[in-house]
């Protein structure tokens, strides 16, 4: 095989009979339960952080532990959100490997979708959902470590739409280099801000802010991108989601 995919999740499920698909237990040093899959809390790893890293615990645990080093290709999904292969008569069944190395001849990255936000940029958004204080940090971090990226983490807080859920599949060697480019950022975005008073939603700060920074490392390298369908298979509720933005815009509710 030449791709891997890592399957986070934080429940039993049920999942693709298929070695391309490992599940991972993600968060599992946190958990009193074992569900037989593979676990982000061996070798080196933040599975402690779970809460607040949400899925990159699993792919810290990939990238630093060399789980990926026999494969071309490597990527991240969700228990519930699989990429959509194309099938005839306009069904989709969940990407198959075959699929992925056709796509991967052309293009630099496989993603889903981008969720559009109409009413607002980007930095708005993250404005009226979460903490912007912590999006400004992350900018003056950049701007000290990495100031070669300010120019596309500038261009993407005026954009309307978003790559989300830190889905991929990309080259492996791409993947090495993003894990050490964003842990590089997240890490010191950790010792400059103050949680302790977030929620448990809020408290998922550091997932939301590598969504947005893993935009902002495509933007910067130009990558020629594959945008793919997203299978839910507990589907969506796109009405609530869009209730919740309005809300929070103009009616200025609580931040959850």
């Amino acid at each position: 095989m030449s791709t891997k995919i890592l399957v986070a999740t934080h429940k039993p499920y049920h999942f693709p009979d298929n070695e391309l698909y490992i599940p991972i237990h993600v968060g599992k040093a946190l958990s009193q339960k074992d569900f037989g899959y593979l676990g982000d809390n061996s070798g080196t790893n933040i599975s402690y952080k779970n809460r607040n890293f949400c899925e990159l615990t699993a792919l810290y645990w990939a990238w630093k532990n060399n789980y990926f080093n026999a494969y071309k290709y490597v990527g991240l999904v969700h228990y519930r959100r699989y990429f959509a292969g194309e099938l005839p008569f306009g069904k989709f069944s969940i990407l198959s490997e075959q699929q992925i190395d056709n796509l991967m001849q052309n293009h630099d990255i496989i993603l889903p979708k981008k969720r559009k936000y109409y009413i607002e940029t980007i930095r708005d958004h993250y404005a009226h959902a979460h903490n912007l204080e912590d999006l400004l940090k992350t900018r003056e971090i950049i701007e000290g470590r990495h100031p070669k990226f300010i120019e596309a983490f500038d261009k993407l807080m005026e954009h309307r739409s978003l790559y989300l859920y830190n889905m991929f599949l990309m080259k492996k060697i791409d993947f090495d280099n993003y894990m050490q480019w964003l842990f590089d950022i997240l890490f010191e975005l950790e010792k400059r801000i103050d949680i302790s008073f977030y929620d448990n939603y809020q408290g998922r700060v550091f997932g939301f802010i590598s969504e947005r920074l893993f935009n902002v490392w495509i933007i910067h390298h130009k990558l020629h991108t594959k945008e793919i369908k997203v299978i839910n298979i507990e589907g969506e509720n796109i009405p609530l989601k869009i209730t919740g933005l309005l809300k929070r815009k103009f009616l200025k509710t609580q931040k959850n």
